[in-house]
């Protein structure tokens, strides 16, 4: 998390105003720009530009194409749809199946300390970091059910939802809800009731899904 008694670099200022251009739609889903372009329009020059569309790049908000400037990401509303769907089964069978092996709570440890991990970036409002955490509880939850297949299947999709995830990290309320869920799959894997631990996932990733995708709809940060 950045100090806030330290200023703020000339690129993190560009970045969160080209961000925040992305969210509030004036530089539209699917939409090109050249650098030049995005300098004038921050009134700055062309280097922190030019690094802050690197950073946002990695964060799946824009395509940089070289010598052809940027192209603002998209996302297709069925496929995070039929995502949501496979990744809603698949991880509420990993809950499931990981209370039926009576874990110990030194087997439990490292899901525990990723919700305690998102609990404190909560408190400290630290989106990147509990979006760390939240994927550590995910795939940590993933390996605890046992099956490499549906490791194997989750993995191909992960990119996708962190991207997804990633456009909709800034504009979405704090995530208290999801932790509170998290932490009640948890408990049901610690008491060894599956059938909840399979329900309360369920309707954790159904949340979710709701949640992305009014984010995308509000926004416009999708394609048909």
């Amino acid at each position: 998390m950045l100090d806030p008694s330290k200023p703020k670099t000339i690129t993190t200022q560009a970045m969160e105003k080209i961000r925040q251009l992305i969210f509030d739609g004036e530089l539209a889903a699917g939409s090109d720009h050249l650098e030049s372009e995005l300098a004038g329009r921050l009134g700055m020059s062309r280097t922190p530009v030019r690094e802050a569309t690197l950073m946002l790049a990695q964060q799946g908000l824009l395509e940089v194409r070289p010598r052809k400037g940027v192209r603002i990401a998209t996302l297709s509303l069925t496929d995070m749809e039929e995502i949501y769907a496979v990744l809603t089964e698949l991880e509420s069978l990993a809950a499931e199946e990981a209370a039926r092996k009576h874990y110990s709570k030194a087997d439990l440890a490292d899901l525990k300390a990723s919700i305690e991990a998102m609990d404190r970036a909560l408190n400290d409002e630290d989106r990147d970091a509990w979006a760390e955490a939240d994927d550590a509880f995910h795939t940590e939850l993933v390996r605890l059910g046992g099956n490499s297949r549906v490791q194997n299947i989750v993995s191909m999709m992960a990119n996708q939802v962190r991207r997804a995830r990633a456009m909709t990290l800034y504009i979405r309320p704090l995530p208290i809800k999801s932790n509170q869920d998290h932490r009640a799959v948890y408990d049901a894997i610690r008491t060894g009731d599956a059938a909840s631990a399979r329900e309360q996932h369920r309707l954790h990733r159904r949340h979710a899904r709701e949640v992305l995708i009014d984010l995308l709809k509000k926004h416009r940060l999708f394609q048909l």
